[in-house]
């Protein structure tokens, strides 16, 4: 097959959903593979890398998707990308289904089927396909990266002639892989440590990272869906968090939040009134942002201080990590192409849970269940 690679035109974007590496690894499959001029420059991969890796380059995007038999993206395409696609194509990248509803019926239209990588299970054989994972592990360690340049001062002890400096003080709120990456940051800064997370499971992960993991008397719920995702809590589940978080942040420089519910907008974890007990000079960094927000007084793209706390609403933090994140993406894609296309005649197998998990568009058709339900209100 023909796989096309196009620049990527989200504002800010940096990343590209192929890098030579990967360009290698296909054509040693038997399969072509076609790059957009210029779509890696902002990953600092010039055309003539990816040309001496075997890929040719094309001159503009309507030569490359008209081109393509595949598209890789990392940004979801617009419905005009869409249309300059091939009837029949395959999509693989980010799509953001719940939200994007007029790529979708572009999609149907030109009968594309589409793979998103936010819908990939979680489970175990498909952590090497899982886009979402790979880069929340960027995000947990810029995030510490942002948090130490806002906060006036530094993370580890420091014994000076002029006296003996204390540790900053870190909060996580949330182990999973973005939080473990920040755990493990933060540390290494020397900052003191310490991570909440409503998984008692985690603590084991926690504390090998050299953390304090922070009980909290909370409701017991089933805290996962069946997929691995984090489920909607109670209101009453809510207000125990926060309570047991507030009861922590008169002694925190540092609060890094990563709750996020997919599908559904992120947990306000910390509110206005829990910002005032915070001390003058700490920072928020919230993770959370394009989900809303874990953070009532977050803002999207914007720092801003409230209260005497700077809180930095960072949008697509892998983005500023052009090089590994354009690496790790291309990788995930690689893995998740393999473990699609296993047949000789590359014939789709829909009882394989990957392949049917992932799958948003088929035929003109909506296969998600989840996705129909948003397009229709619920009513599917």
């Amino acid at each position: 097959m023909k796989i096309g690679i196009p620049v990527e035109t989200t504002s800010g974007e940096t990343r590209v959903a192929m890098v030579p590496g990967m360009v290698t690894a296909f054509t040693r499959l038997e399969h072509e593979v076609i790059i957009q001029k210029n779509a890696g420059a902002s990953s600092f991969i010039s055309d003539e890398e990816f040309e001496k890796a075997g890929a040719s380059i094309v001159d503009d995007a309507k030569s490359l998707f008209a081109g393509a038999d595949v598209i890789f993206k990392v940004q979801p395409p617009s419905a005009d990308e869409v249309k300059m696609m091939r009837d029949g194509a395959i999509y693989m990248g980010y799509l953001a289904p719940l939200s994007n509803h007029e790529t979708l019926n572009a999609m149907n239209a030109k009968k594309v089927t589409s793979f998103a990588t936010e819908f990939i299970p979680r489970i175990s054989r498909a952590q090497s396909m899982d886009t979402l994972s790979s880069m929340a592990t960027l995000a947990g360690y810029k995030a510490v990266l942002i948090a130490a340049n806002h906060l006036g001062k530094i993370f580890p002890l420091l014994m000076t002639a002029a006296g003996s400096i204390p540790p900053a003080n870190t909060f996580i709120l949330g182990a999973g892989v973005a939080g473990l990456q920040a755990i493990a940051t933060a540390k290494r800064l020397g900052s003191r440590v310490e991570a909440f997370d409503p998984r008692p499971a985690v603590e084991e992960q926690v504390k090998s990272l050299g953390a304090t993991f922070v009980h909290m008397e909370v409701p017991e719920e089933n805290v996962e869906t069946t997929g691995g995702y984090a489920k909607q809590q109670s209101d009453a589940f809510l207000i125990a968090e926060q309570e047991a978080i507030g009861a922590r942040l008169p002694k925190v420089d540092v609060i890094i939040t990563t709750a996020q519910i997919f599908g559904k907008a992120a947990p306000i974890l910390i509110t206005e009134k829990m910002v005032k007990m915070m001390r003058p000079g700490s920072v928020i960094i919230d993770l959370a942002i394009e989900g809303g927000g874990n953070c009532e007084l977050s803002e999207a793209g914007k720092t801003v201080v409230k209260h005497g706390v700077t809180i930095v609403g960072t949008l697509n933090l892998p983005a500023t990590l052009p090089i590994n994140g354009s690496g790790m993406f291309s990788k995930n894609l690689l893995n998740l192409f393999k473990n699609i296309f296993q047949n000789e005649d590359n014939s789709l197998d829909f009882d394989e849970e990957v392949t049917a998990g992932a799958c948003i568009t088929h035929a003109g058709e909506i296969q998600n269940d989840l996705v129909k339900k948003s397009i229709t209100g619920g009513n599917a």
